[in-house]
């Protein structure tokens, strides 16, 4: 893979190459993880999505709606804030020092000089 940077010649790949990664979520699986980006679960493919359960590993990546959309068809969603809790514990800080305009270091040299 590493030499290819594709599944193109690995031996237990079922699919060599595909024009679009998205299509992915709509393959069947026990648990879908969308890690990576926010709302990547929406109106416009949720209803294609054939897993049991939904483990969000990205901050927000579900859409309010299709949430809802997926609890009706009973399937699991697991929230970003008890999968994810180290990526969302740290967004909460890092947007608590952008709430004080505090700049990436200052607080840890503050909490130095107090100590």
């Amino acid at each position: 893979m590493v030499e290819n940077g594709t599944l193109d010649g690995y031996p237990g790949a079922t699919e060599q190459e595909l024009e679009n990664p998205l299509s992915f979520m709509s393959k069947k699986c026990d648990g879908l993880i969308p890690a990576a980006t926010e709302k990547s679960i929406h109106n416009g493919n949720v209803d294609s999505l054939d897993c049991k359960a939904v483990f969000e590993g990205a901050n927000g990546p579900t859409t309010y709606a299709a949430e809802a959309k997926l609890t009706e068809r009973g399937i699991v969603v697991a929230p970003d804030m008890l999968v994810n809790g180290g990526g969302v514990t740290c967004s909460y800080f890092e947007w608590l020092k952008n709430l004080d305009h505090v700049a990436p270091g200052k607080m840890t040299k503050k909490y130095e000089e107090q100590s």
